[in-house]
This record gives C-alpha cells, structure tokens and sequence, in this order.
C-alpha cells in the first residue's frame, strides 16, 4: 500500500470511530468464518461450506445463536473453541479488547483509539474509557467464572458427567449466557435441564447482568460504596431507566408466558407449578437477550410467539451484549407518546426533561429496525413456504440478536441464511453506527428554513 493510500485510509477511519468498529466486527466474522471451513473444525474431518462457517461465524461475533447445524454435534473441539472465542470477542466488543490490550502494553491510549472506544462502549467522556475497559474486563471475568464454576458443580454432581467435561460445560454456557450469544452444546439447548433452577437460574442471571449493558453494572458497582456510607444510591437517569424498564418488561414477559402457555402439553402443561414459574421466568429473561430455550420454541402458541416478537424487539440495556432497539430507546418513545397524549410541550422521565435529539434518536432506531424488519420478512415469504408467524419470528430474533427459532433456520434456501446473517450484523452494531459509518461525510445546515406543520392522523 502506497503512502497516500495508507493516508486515505486512515482519514476514512479517522474521521467517525464507528467506521472501525463496523470494519473490525466484519474482520472478526470473516477471521471466523476461515477457521470454521477448516477440516479440523468438523466432527467428520471435512471442510465446511462456506455458508455454514459465515452463518456460524456472523452467529457467534454478533452473539445471536442462531444456527444451521447443531453446535454440540457437528462441530469438533477445535471449531467449538473458534465459536467460544467469537461469542467472547463479539460480546466483549472488537473495539474494547483491542484497547485493553493496548492499555496492557502501553499502559496509555492514544486519543482515536479512545474515541473508537467510546463509540463502541457508549461511554460519557474520554477519561472515563481507562476505567470502562477495566470495569468491562473484570466484571465479564467476575460473573463467568462464578456462573460457570455454579454450573459445573451441578452438572459434575447432580448428572454424573467427568471432571473435565463438567467444567468445559460450565464455562461455555457461562460464556455463552453472559455474552448473550444462546449457543448451547445440546442439541435440545437447555429443555433438558427444564426443571432444575441450579442450571436455569445461574443462566437466567449470567444473560440478564450481560444484557442490562456495561453502564449500568459499573455504574451500581461505583455508587455501592457510596450507598452504604450516605445511605442513597444517586443513578444516572440512564440507569433508573434501564433498571425500571427491564424490570417491568421481565415481570411483563413471566406473566404473559405463564398465562398464555400454562396448558398447554407442549411446553409448561407438562410441568408442577414450581416449573411452570421457573421456565416462564426463564423464558421472558432470554426472549429480551439471549437464544437459550428451556422450552420447545416450534410448539408455542401463536399468541406466545407474538409476545416473544415484542420482547425480542425490545432487547435490553445499551452498550451490553444484548440486541434489540433497547430498552432506553422504548423508554422514551414511551415517555414521548404521553407527553403527547397528556398535551405537555416536553417529554419528562423521572423528573429530567429530555432533550429533543434524544427523541429523534430513538424513533431513528426504532423505525429503521422495524423497516429492516418488514423488508427482511418479505424477502424470506418470497424466497420460502415457511408459514408467516415462523418467518417473522425468525427475522425478529436475527435482528435483535436473540437466537431462539421456531426451527426453520436450517430449512431456509441459502439466500434466506445470507438475509438473517446480514440482519444479525445490523443487529449487532446498530442500525445508527451503520450508517454513520458508511456515510461519506457530514453535512450542517447553515440556515433555517420556514416551519409549517403538514396534517397528522
């Protein structure tokens, strides 16, 4: 590369941090996907298509776990270390591992490396991106050792497995769950363990720290201090609100499972009240984050799949690993609606009133997701004779980086897998960093223009 080139490309990536973040998790995806086609990466010994690897690969940086082949059955020892690592890179964030390594060598960060930073871990200042990274490192390191040595104790004494096998069990479901990414090493997921809370449980907590966003846990983890001094604990509005909405959304997604399925033979029919709670619970927890499943997805009602589909769509906390146009997005869209409703000039959420970009923020993510929504689903009616509720389902859960499925991912022609990669890479950086970073350059305008109002409604 010549000079000038290498000087062009570094005013392309120079000039909006996100451009590298988005270059970088396709560089991740497409490392994953040579890895994957290797003969080592198999069971059989055989290389792997090219659309499986980039499936599995765009699956795993993007932490969906959606996938086409059985993870625990197809793949060797060998790929299935390739996808833990994937799960962790995607999860931990190309953007945040690359400055942390930087920050252990150099002990310093350069200011671009900085701002790259920020546009990938949300966070407010560039002073701030020293201890984000290793408040990121030590909670991920924190809360997937404990999940996973939990799960290693109970699958090691309560269902006879090895030592070894228990402990590499443990430490990838931790992974997996923590990270949001729903891959599992059993070709039934987690139904198996359905009624045991020592498996759900721990999961169900690993996907909820992980998806509720970095922000919030090192925010809670700073003022814990302060809290047991002065006695209160003074959040963000961010936090109040991703705390508050995710709490009622879980409470929400419990009830609505546990009254839409509670007869039915397929799912929690089978089970005594106890498990009919645990796996409703259990099921509004990973339908927001994750793709793990203690229920068979293919037999729920069409109401319960509906229901899921919204809770999909919300997804969790910004700036963590779950998917989704956010529950601070959702939240004040909602703030906006009574706002309108009730006549007031201004949105106002627990006493601050919010400004008017953060408005058009939110509506930018909610309506792009739900036209990347509509469009995907039309592509996939009009490439597969899957029925309606399963295809929209499918997209709902690419898109927002869950993973669960009805059980038609591996059905769909290859152009249909090609759509849900793209939709799980969208999903995955956000529709707002996407196109911020494929824009040529911004543009401000230098005057204003004669309001007027058009007829709404």
């Amino acid at each position: 590369m010549t000079t000038a080139a290498r000087q062009r490309a570094r005013t392309f990536f120079s000039a909006h941090p996100a451009r590298t973040v988005v270059f970088s998790f396709a560089g991740a995806v497409a490392l994953g996907t040579v890895l994957l086609m290797l003969p080592a990466a198999a069971q059989d010994g055989a290389a792997t298509s090219p659309l499986i690897a980039l499936f599995t690969s765009t699956s795993a940086v993007c932490v969906t776990g959606l996938a086409v082949v059985d993870t625990g059955t197809y793949w060797s020892g060998f790929g299935e270390g390739v996808i833990l690592a994937l799960i962790q890179i995607g999860g931990f964030g190309i953007m945040t591992l690359a400055s942390m390594l930087a920050l252990l060598v150099s002990g310093r960060l350069r200011l671009r490396l900085q701002l790259t930073v920020q546009a990938e871990t949300k966070s407010l200042g560039i002073g701030d991106v020293r201890r984000v990274l290793l408040g990121v490192a030590g909670t991920t390191l924190m809360v997937e050792l404990a999940v996973g040595a939990v799960l290693a104790l109970r699958i090691r004494f309560a269902y006879g497995e090895g030592i070894g096998t228990s402990a590499y069990l443990g430490l990838f479901h931790a992974v997996s769950a923590f990270n949001n990414a729903g891959f599992g090493l059993h070709a039934d997921n987690l139904t198996r363990y359905a009624q045991d809370p020592w498996i759900i449980l721990p999961i169900a907590v690993a996907v909820i720290l992980g998806g509720i966003g970095f922000p919030v846990l090192l925010e809670a983890l700073r003022h814990r201090h302060r809290a047991r001094t002065t006695g209160r604990r003074n959040w963000t509005l961010h936090t109040k609100l991703t705390v508050a909405t995710s709490a009622a959304l879980l409470a929400i997604g419990t009830l609505l499972t546990g009254l839409l399925e509670w007869s039915n033979p397929a799912t929690l029919g089978a089970h005594d009240v106890g498990g009919k709670l645990l796996d409703s619970f259990f099921h509004s927890a990973v339908s927001r984050t994750a793709g793990f499943n203690s229920l068979d997805i293919g037999a729920l009602h069409a109401s319960t799949l509906l229901m899921t589909c919204m809770l999909m769509f919300v997804g969790g906390g910004s700036a963590g690993t779950a998917g989704g146009i956010k529950v601070t997005t959702f939240a004040v869209l909602a703030a906006a609606i009574l706002a309108e409703v009730r006549g007031e000039t201004h949105s106002v959420v627990l006493g601050r009133r919010l400004a008017p970009q953060v408005l058009r923020q939110a509506l930018t993510v909610a309506l792009l997701g739900v036209g990347l929504v509509m469009a995907a689903t039309l592509a996939l009616l009009s490439v597969s004779e899957a029925a309606f509720e399963a295809v929209i389902f499918e997209v709902v859960s690419a898109f927002a980086t869950v993973g669960l499925s009805t059980g038609i991912t591996a059905e769909l022609p290859g152009i249909g897998q090609l759509v849900l990669v793209a939709l799980m890479f969208i999903g995955r950086i956000g529709p707002i960093t996407l196109v911020s970073a494929l824009a040529l350059r911004e543009r401000t305008r230098r005057y204003e223009l004669p309001e007027e109002r058009p007829v709404i409604g």
